[in-house]
């Protein structure tokens, strides 16, 4: 059992690991990529103790290095669910199951999408971004599962329970993996309908569809928060002024809480989150934040 999980090593996340760590609580860290800052190229050059500027992916791994030198668990892989078991939460991975007391939602707003014609007109008319919010209402129905790593498989083992009906589109990606339905590898052109969406067009074909679940790459904080039922507003995560969601013990920070979207802004967050998480796994006592 751990006191809390982290999902996401940016800044938020990595800045409330290092203010828990110096406060005695040993938080577990899980992230798999920087975030907004992934594909960024341009040099960050407004972030405090940089007489020159640097790249934002150095900066970052800069951070996870600092929590590694502290002694903080910090691993490299992809996060598919985060279930709410009770009073504790269950965190999966591509290779790991965890059982936390607490958790941190900090993986930036980066979420793959297929920006293709007809996505943005039918995104909530037929396109879904998370099977379990919304696989209920495809039962006994024709549906399409975009993807092709652990994360759509996780999401194809639920859609299974509403539907035997399911072609998987891979987007032109590689998949090796043997399931029992069928496979269309080839990209995606279209998405077509009227009103809801209809067909899938790929480079090889039309498909009739009735509904469509996105599970590229691994999941953003939105997609775990919608899961398990937090409040979400204009795609932030809403939280109080104890960075928590309105389920206990699941709280958020950086980006994905809105307000500006900066690399300050996130630490900031961090920290408070930090204190915020020690008052609610230690509630008679609380140091306040070190220095």
């Amino acid at each position: 059992m751990k006191n809390i999980i982290i999902i996401g090593y940016g800044p938020a996340g990595i800045s409330a690991a290092i203010y828990l760590k110096r406060q005695g609580v040993q938080p577990l860290v899980i992230g798999k990529d920087f975030g907004a800052l992934e594909g960024y190229d341009d040099k960050v050059e407004n972030f405090y103790g940089q007489a020159e500027p640097i790249d934002g992916k150095v900066l970052i791994q800069n951070g996870i290095n600092q929590a590694k030198h502290l002694g903080i668990d910090v691993i490299t892989e992809s996060v598919i669910s985060l279930k709410s078991v009770g009073e504790t939460f269950e965190v999966v991975t591509t290779s790991h199951t965890f059982e936390t007391k607490a958790v941190l939602l900090a993986t930036g707003k980066t979420r793959h999408t297929v920006r293709r014609a007809g996505f943005t007109q039918f995104r909530g008319k037929g396109i879904s971004m998370c099977a379990i919010c919304d696989g209920f209402f495809y039962r006994r129905k024709k549906v399409a599962v975009i993807g092709y790593g652990p994360y759509m498989l996780h999401e194809l083992d639920f859609l299974r329970k509403m539907t035997k009906d399911i072609t998987i589109f891979t987007d032109g990606h590689a998949f090796d993996d043997e399931i029992d339905f069928p496979v269309v590898r080839e990209k995606i052109t279209k998405f077509i309908g009227n009103e809801k969406l209809s067909h899938i067009e790929t480079t090889q074909g039309t498909y009739e569809i009735d509904g469509a679940f996105i599970a590229l790459g691994t999941p953003s904080s939105v997609e775990f928060a919608s899961q398990l039922g937090v409040i979400i507003e204009k795609n932030n995560v809403v939280v109080n002024d104890k960075y928590m969601t309105n389920i206990p013990g699941l709280f958020a920070a950086g980006d994905i809480i809105g307000g500006k979207l900066q690399i300050a802004k996130a630490v900031y967050d961090g920290m408070n989150a930090a204190d915020a998480i020690y008052n609610y796994l230690h509630p008679k006592k609380s140091p306040g934040l070190s220095k």
